[in-house]
């Protein structure tokens, strides 16, 4: 299917990357469990966290480390969607899956205490659609492909963004959530937006625009990251990644643009249904606690 019987079991599933997401996320049950006495305030942390705790690591896996990250490196399609899952999907999965009190313990660390400001809503909004639609133009998204060290740090810097820009409509921290209503509908607003160039450029683009997937020996140096062995042995199978593709470059390069932009705007319209709703409640919930001593005594002051 889509080529994949043509890969091993590693290049698949890259055990390493699958072994190191099974020890974080071991290392999260006991920190939660048996070490939770260790932070002040823990209480039981419950199922519903973590569920999101895990369905976010799972989800990381499978567009990091799993057959769509594979897929990623063959079709753009895949790639966007990996970036989608990444850094729209799985982080507030994350987020949400980590009790308070942990998170308290976190932010106190002092490298997190600096990151601070990078955590407002525009300047996080800015950071991280910023470096989303950088790494998008075709000269520094091939350029990082064919590095394998730069690959892995430009992508972890973009998922400790993405947190960030997460963390004003994904606040897990009551005494922190300072945002109103208001201005995490303008914050949605705004992401929605910033991504918008990015995308659209990819998509009413007339010619394909990334080497690491229309010539075939980019392609084959940039899987050589995820496939053992020589590189040049994927030419003389495959000849380039149009062996694979069920559609041509061009079409496959706007189908990933379409697809980031439709799980971008499902995400944020779900979120941006959400915040109504809660800022909705709140707002009638204050009018409903007015006693009418307090109703009364406001019509006479007016009066």
């Amino acid at each position: 299917m889509l080529g994949l019987e043509y890969f091993s079991f590693s290049a698949l599933f890259s055990p390493l990357f699958l072994a190191f997401m099974l020890l974080v996320t071991a290392a999260y049950f006991v920190v939660i469990g048996p070490l939770s006495e260790r932070f002040a305030g823990a209480e039981p942390v419950s199922l519903s966290k973590k569920i999101s705790f895990v369905s976010g690591m799972f989800i990381l896996y499978l567009a990091q480390g799993g057959p769509i990250s594979l897929l990623g490196h063959i079709m753009f399609t895949f790639h966007m969607t990996t970036m989608a899952l990444s850094y729209l999907v799985a982080p507030p999965l994350l987020m949400m899956g980590l009790p308070a009190w942990l998170w308290r313990a976190i932010l106190k660390v002092n490298p997190f205490k600096k990151l601070g400001f990078l955590a407002r809503p525009v300047v996080a909004a800015v950071v991280f659609n910023g470096l989303f639609s950088f790494y998008h133009f075709p000269a520094v998204h091939d350029y990082v492909m064919l590095h394998f060290a730069l690959h892995r740090i430009y992508y972890l810097v973009l998922f400790i963004a993405s947190i960030l820009m997460w963390w004003t409509l994904i606040n897990p921290l009551p005494e922190k959530d300072k945002a109103s209503g208001l201005t995490k509908i303008g914050f949605i607003f705004l992401n929605m937006v910033l991504l918008t160039p990015a995308c659209g450029l990819i998509i009413f683009s007339t010619k394909p625009m990334y080497a690491t997937y229309s010539d075939p020996n980019t392609w084959a140096q940039a899987m050589g990251y995820c496939v053992s062995g020589d590189p040049s042995k994927l030419l003389q199978a495959f000849g380039g990644p149009t062996f694979f593709n069920i559609m041509s470059t061009k079409v496959d390069q706007q189908v990933g643009g379409i697809v980031m932009k439709f799980i971008q705007e499902f995400i944020f319209a779900s979120m941006l249904g959400k915040v109504f709703f809660q800022w909705y409640k709140t707002e009638n919930k204050e009018e409903d606690d007015i006693t009418p001593a307090e109703f009364n005594e406001g019509s006479l002051n007016r009066a």
